[in-house]
């Protein structure tokens, strides 16, 4: 080996570079079939002239030559360059270990099989393997994934710190409500809100464009967008909260102009705010409709949303939101779900849960608390997923009023 490799040192070939026996073209085929014939541990053979490397003899291919009729009679006195690759692969013992993968690959499998040639200022300084070069190239992937894990996992607890502190006021301010967040990954895209006013309170359910460590970036900038409009605006106007966040998560984006833009990414949301002394619910929604049910209604009425995400590229930055009016009546349940509960596949037929699905599981758990109703709606969900693997994040809010 050139040098000892430290923990904090980045792999070079050198470090994979081992001394071997070598020859030079002064000596015949009849040595190297000699020095094969005592070392048979060894594969591949370098051939140098004054210290530099000029080829590699292969050990099978070599005694495949030579075995031949007559071959061992014509060529055991010549020069043991007429059976060496003449184009063997020669890195330097500086070359970062990736690119010297990514050589071995361009130069194919006789680089793997047969080794390369290291050498230091053009001095040949050792041999390395193919087999020992994917081994480093696994170790290090190792690492580096278990690094990366290791943030992931780290950026999940302050996910996770973040949402707590909504979950708490839910907690505090609702008696009979169910809340569910579930990423498809460590980190997820999926983000709620919720904040207890005075008079009333003010509830959001957000899926950001994709999932993993790309959704959970894009959930920071739209987490910070609605406090900024909070502040700005309060909590009573869902449809202006709405373009307020979505201009500023174009601006964020780079995507207020649209035409040229590289990304196009957003949000789908449900903004709910209940006034507590009239108990009206306002509610604007873009592309996450509201499931409502009513004492005595057979079924689930869906309040429709707007078909306009927040913040895309082809969202127009003057974009404006229906803001709904509904007056609930003591008893009723509201739910709102991202798109990962209906869109999940399952089944015999392998095809998405639905919102037909999710309103017949609502009428046949509507006399549960709402904390073992949410439970029982993902059971129903499992069930139906079945082997499948999940697809997207998820998260549902849901309460009844008193």
């Amino acid at each position: 080996m050139l040098r000892p490799q430290s923990r904090f040192a980045q792999p070079v070939a050198g470090d994979l570079a081992v001394s071997c026996i070598s020859v030079s073209p002064e000596h015949t085929n009849a040595h190297v079939f000699e020095i094969f014939g005592r070392h048979r541990e060894l594969n591949s053979l370098p051939v140098l002239e004054q210290g530099r490397p000029i080829g590699l003899i292969n050990r099978t291919l070599f005694l495949s030559q030579i075995s031949k009729p007559f071959h061992k009679e014509l060529f055991d006195k010549k020069s043991c360059i007429a059976f060496m690759d003449k184009e063997p692969l020669v890195v330097d013992a500086l070359t970062p270990i990736e690119q010297l993968a990514l050589m071995t690959v361009e130069s194919g499998e006789k680089a793997l099989a047969d080794g390369f040639m290291v050498t230091a200022d053009g001095v040949f300084k050792g041999l390395g393997y193919g087999l020992e070069l994917m081994r480093v190239i696994a170790e290090q992937q190792a690492e580096r994934n278990r690094h990366i894990m290791q943030s992931i996992d780290y950026a999940s607890v302050i996910q996770r710190s973040t949402l707590s502190v909504s979950a708490a006021a839910l907690e505090r301010r609702l008696a009979d409500a169910c809340l569910v967040w579930e990423p498809r990954d460590t980190v997820g895209g999926d983000f709620y809100q919720f904040q207890d006013y005075e008079d009333g309170w003010f509830a959001a359910v957000a899926d950001c464009t994709g999932h993993g460590v790309p959704g959970a970036f894009l959930t920071l900038i739209a987490q910070s967008a609605l406090r900024q409009a909070l502040d700005r605006h309060g909590p009573r106007d869902p449809a202006r909260l709405m373009a307020e966040v979505s201009v500023t998560v174009k601006a964020s984006l780079g995507q207020l102009d649209g035409a040229n833009t590289a990304s196009n990414d957003g949000l789908d949301a449900a903004f709910l705010w209940f006034d507590a002394a009239s108990g009206r619910l306002s509610y604007a929604g873009a592309r996450t409709p509201l499931l409502l049910q009513e004492p005595g209604q057979t079924g689930v009425e869906v309040i429709d949303a707007d078909r306009l995400g927040l913040g895309y590229a082809d969202t127009p930055a003057d974009a404006t939101w229906t803001c709904k009016q509904v007056e609930l009546r003591p008893g009723t349940v509201l739910l709102a779900c991202t798109d990962g509960l209906i869109d999940q596949i399952g089944g015999a037929k392998s095809i998405a849960f639905g919102k037909r699905r999710l309103r017949e599981a609502m009428v046949r758990h509507r006399d549960l608390p709402m904390r073992d109703l949410g439970e029982a709606l993902m059971r129903d969900l499992a069930a139906y997923q079945g082997a499948q693997l999940r697809r997207d994040d998820l998260t549902l809010f849901g309460f009844r009023l008193h």
